[in-house]
């Protein structure tokens, strides 16, 4: 596996030849945003359950189909993670830092229609997380601990003392490690972390969801719940990586 610090500073230099490339063409810069959007709607339902194939969920996205067989909440789910990432791309030039208030109108957008009751609202009741020992913590902790995590956020911001590849996947990690909401908590902490990544100019992380990349995502989460997120923090920096190729090959020659 290739270490950290290696795969950081391959990410950098890809990074400068992407922006050394800027502005790309606008046709070139809309055909890469509408895939990468696709991909990251796909994968991030499809690693919480959501049976919709990555052509039905085009088929949702731009020809605003219903697709037979499926239910209300998996077209919801698709469409709703699609306005939040449109939401991303709207305060991604706010000059003031992502706090938790971020954090919840994200969350308000993926559970809006779904759970109307819990869309941008703490828990008030236990979540267990199946095929995990991890126990997430009471819902009286969770107002504390969101303060605290809003203030890492942006101390973090404010000093710029983390690599950014870095500071999103640990900024990922807190939250799944909080676990505030009743449900959709990976969706929202996935935005977040690609939120962060846009914010400094990185390639976004796109998580896939195929059975075994899946379980090697949990399973680098739930060795981050027990003290090391070196393996976590490769895995989103693999994914970045992987995303900057895709804008070097769409760089025009």
């Amino acid at each position: 596996m290739q270490n950290l610090i290696d795969l950081l500073r391959e990410i950098d230099e890809k990074k400068a030849l992407i922006d050394k490339a800027r502005p790309l063409p606008v046709v070139v810069l809309d055909k890469l945003t509408e895939y990468l959007n696709l991909e990251w709607t796909y994968n991030s339902n499809a690693i919480e359950g959501n049976t919709m194939t990555r052509q039905e969920t085009m088929l949702i996205l731009k020809e605003g189909l219903t697709i037979s067989g499926k239910s209300m909440r998996e077209h919801l789910e698709v469409t709703n993670h699609k306005n939040a990432i449109d939401y991303v791309g709207e305060i991604l030039t706010k000059v003031e830092p992502v706090t938790k208030d971020d954090i919840k109108k994200i969350h308000t957008l993926i559970l809006e229609g779904i759970d109307n009751r819990y869309a941008g609202k703490y828990r008030d009741v236990e979540v267990y997380i199946s095929g995990s020992t991890y126990r997430p913590p009471r819902p009286d902790k969770l107002t504390d601990l969101m303060g605290q995590f809003s203030l890492w956020l942006v101390e973090r911001q404010d000093k710029k003392d983390f690599h950014p590849v870095k500071f999103a996947a640990q900024a990922h990690f807190k939250l799944v490690d909080i676990h505030p909401f009743v449900d959709g908590n990976g969706r929202t902490a996935r935005l977040l972390m690609n939120l962060i990544l846009m914010k400094y100019g990185y390639p976004v992380a796109i998580f896939e969801c195929e059975a075994i990349k899946r379980s090697s995502y949990y399973s680098a989460l739930d060795i981050g719940h027990k003290g090391d997120l070196v393996n976590f923090e490769i895995m989103v920096a693999q994914y970045v990586n992987a995303t900057a190729d895709k804008y070097l090959e769409s760089i025009p020659r």
